[in-house]
């Protein structure tokens, strides 16, 4: 089952009740929390009230999106206060990064070192109930599709899955086939559309990519998590207006994949 949402840091600049009301006037039910501005990494309090405001309002927490890169020489927070944040919002899924440098240049030992601390921190987040999902990110080691599923089957954890978008710069085909490959562990999805020139970008209204878009998640349909959520970030301008007509393009999308 596929479930529309928001990452909350599509807009910093509004506060947790703003966001719900957002979600709520776009039937977007499920929200990924950001760890820098809406729900600090360790500040329990407002992590617990979040998570509490959410349910209220008949939304799902589906994520807490941490700035945990899985290394050692990065400034970052400690995983400690990222898993007692994802506990008090009682999130499902904690979103990581794997390192800090592209696949082609890490060493076979930092490769080793992340697989090993994704290991770890999906062991502790599994004593809570909760999923790690690895965010699919340029300068990371799942910036490449083979490099992605290297690691996910080096790590060997049930309970460390990857998140999926599409690959900046590159053509819907090659984000489809990305996809098709990692499909069988990828848990949450985040969608947009950007429009490149050279390394020049242009985010997009989602419209805009509404037929690769359906292609996406057509696939996706085909193999279902009973809480898969596709979230809407990097909205056209930041623009509250935009994201109304995102969700009424990502309602059409769901509506048609199946």
């Amino acid at each position: 089952m596929l479930i529309p949402g928001l990452i909350s840091i599509s807009f910093r600049n509004l506060s947790v009740t703003e966001v719900i009301d957002q979600c709520r006037a776009n039937q977007l039910p499920a929200i990924e929390w950001g760890g820098d501005v809406h729900v600090p990494h360790g500040d329990v309090e407002i992590a617990t009230r979040t998570g509490e405001a959410t349910r209220a309002a008949g939304l799902t927490v589906a994520a807490y999106g941490s700035y945990y890169r899985c290394d050692a020489e990065a400034k970052q927070p400690e995983f400690g206060d990222v898993l007692v944040s994802a506990r008090a919002l009682q999130a499902p899924v904690i979103r990581v990064w794997a390192g800090t440098t592209g696949s082609a240049d890490t060493t076979a030992a930092k490769r080793e070192a992340i697989t090993s601390d994704l290991r770890r921190i999906g062991q502790l987040a599994a004593k809570q109930g909760i999923e790690i999902g690895i965010e699919y990110h340029a300068n990371t080691l799942t910036d490449d599709p083979d490099s992605a599923l290297t690691l996910i089957e080096a790590v060997d954890h049930p309970n460390v899955k990857l998140y999926w978008q599409s690959s900046n710069g590159k053509s819907a085909e090659y984000s489809l086939a990305v996809l098709q490959k990692l499909l069988p562990h990828v848990s949450h999805l985040h969608a947009f559309h950007w429009e490149f020139s050279g390394d020049d970008f242009d985010r997009r209204p989602l419209a805009e990519g509404q037929a690769d878009w359906q292609k996406y998640l057509s696939v996706v349909a085909t193999s279902p998590r009973p809480d898969r959520a596709i979230m809407l970030e990097f909205v056209r301008d930041d623009s509250t207006e935009q994201l109304a007509d995102d969700a009424k393009t990502l309602h059409a999308v769901l509506k048609n994949a199946g």
